[in-house]
């Protein structure tokens, strides 16, 4: 699926905190709270992949001259 727009990552991320703020703080009606939590999917899948194409771009970057990359990933911590 291509898109006509790239993703403002950092726009992109700041409406995702808005619109979790609003889940956990706010009296939303049902309705509203699941226009909201699409909202906030859609957001999560475009951020997620502007980082998959920005580590692409790392890697890419620096791939060695024999074609192998020195690629380490990064652990995610575990969440409690």
């Amino acid at each position: 699926m291509a898109r006509s727009k790239k993703v403002n990552f950092e726009k992109s991320l700041s409406e995702l905190e808005t619109i979790v703020e609003q889940l956990e703080d706010s009296e939303l009606s049902l309705e509203d709270s699941l226009k909201q939590f699409e909202k906030g999917i859609k957001l999560t899948r475009e951020c997620q992949q502007a980082l998959d194409e920005a580590e692409q771009r790392v890697l890419a970057v620096t791939e060695q001259q024999d074609g192998s990359a020195s690629y380490t990933p990064f652990e995610q911590e575990e969440q409690s």
